[in-house]
């Protein structure tokens, strides 16, 4: 399968269904999707997975329920709505359970890179400005 020619949306999909178990086990974290060409490569999970509870430390031993899961998964789909016009980037996903409810915010990074812009055909086009 050619991943060009698998719609962004399934791919973000597909990265939420593997991740599924690993979410079950984190109440917090950011979830990083990088994005090149449309096409989604490197992705993963940042988190604690211990807290400091005023004299010692904790490991996080609550994770989020299938009901957040999916509540979680259909927010990742539903901002892609937002993303407009660019193709290279990054998405992180930030979530964190706060009494027993899913808090999540999305951030879109977008990326270009300089020297496509700078190809001799828009250099001479500039040279004429």
């Amino acid at each position: 399968m050619n991943l060009d020619q698998v719609p962004l949306i399934r791919q973000l999909d597909l990265v939420f269904r593997q991740l599924n178990d690993e979410l079950a086990h984190l109440s917090s974290g950011i979830i990083f999707v990088h994005i090149r060409n449309n096409v989604i490569g490197k992705f993963g999970i940042r988190h604690d997975p211990i807290q400091n509870k005023g004299d010692g430390f904790e490991l996080n031993r609550t994770g989020l329920s299938e009901r957040h899961r999916m509540a979680f998964r259909q927010l990742a789909l539903e901002s892609l709505k937002y993303k407009k016009q660019w193709t290279h980037g990054e998405i992180q996903f930030e979530f964190a359970l706060k009494n027993n409810t899913l808090v999540a915010s999305v951030q879109f990074e977008s990326n270009y890179n300089m020297a496509n812009l700078l190809s001799p055909d828009s250099l001479s086009r500039l040279s004429k400005l």
